[in-house]
């Protein structure tokens, strides 16, 4: 597929979103839960944050895809996301899963393997150092922060891909999105996505959106990093500081057109 063929496609996805608002059911981190919902909102999609034991099996079924992030656990949010992902499992819902943090403590590293290990995952989104951590390389995870392997990022993922039999999609300056069979690369963004937190987060619920509309979560996965990184470069031009960019960057990805995935999308064949 040649890149402008790949552009027409998310731009058809974002219109696919918009027209049918898959419902994407999030157990998230509560630092950026609020976000995660609104960008969700803002692309077209409809957010449910429910955490509570007694009714994930419940909404994962009124749910088009399921999210799992990881970012602030405890027992308690471990157990329900494994009640979620089994639910889902057995309906034939896509699972995304954010493996926040993996690497930086036995916790989060034992609980992104056991979550892989126990379900069915869709796509896997993380940084280079997530990622790794669940391949058993060694990188450097500084609470959400990556460093360390980013130059083997590409073989990193495949190998996730091949073992987890999910799409994985590494976020960095350029988005890395692996299967067994293909790779593909996003080279939208702009540097003050780092500048503020969640942004990792709010990509994970918009390849969930996405995830929604298609079973080529692959292509799913590469709309949902394209429509955060195009959305963080209007927003820069813009923005005024880390604040105000935060805002732009919500305005952004709900004034998002198909239009502008099919002329500002830089998706290419790895």
């Amino acid at each position: 597929m040649a890149n402008k063929d790949y552009a027409q496609a998310l731009a058809t996805l974002l219109e696919e979103v918009r027209a049918t608002r898959p419902l994407v059911h999030q157990i998230t981190n509560y630092v950026s839960v609020n976000d995660c919902a609104n960008v969700v909102l803002a692309i077209g999609g409809a957010p449910v944050m429910a955490d509570e034991t007694e009714e994930v099996a419940e909404m994962v079924a009124l749910a088009s895809a399921l999210v799992l992030n990881i970012g602030t656990l405890n027992r308690r949010i471990i157990d329900t996301m494994l009640l979620a992902g089994r639910r889902a499992n057995e309906l034939g819902k896509p699972i995304i899963l954010d493996p926040v943090g993996a690497g930086a403590t036995r916790l989060r590293t034992d609980t992104a393997r056991l979550l892989q290990r126990e379900l069915k995952l869709a796509v896997i989104r993380g940084n280079a150092s997530e990622v790794s951590a669940l391949v058993g390389e060694v990188g450097t995870t500084r609470g959400v922060d990556a460093s360390g392997v980013e130059a083997n990022v590409e073989g990193v993922a495949r190998r996730l891909a091949a073992t987890s039999g999910a799409v994985v999609a590494v976020t960095g300056a350029i988005d890395v999105i692996a299967t067994e069979e293909q790779l593909l690369k996003v080279a939208n963004g702009h540097p003050m996505l780092t500048r503020i937190t969640g942004t990792g987060c709010m990509a994970t619920a918009l390849v969930g959106a996405f995830c929604g509309v298609t079973d080529d979560y692959a292509l799913a996965a590469a709309a949902g990093l394209t429509c955060l990184g195009l959305a963080g470069e209007r927003a820069a031009a813009v923005h005024g500081g880390t604040g105000s960019f935060r805002a732009a960057l919500i305005d952004a990805i709900s004034l998002l057109s198909a239009a502008d995935i099919s002329d500002g999308a830089r998706v290419y064949a790895g």
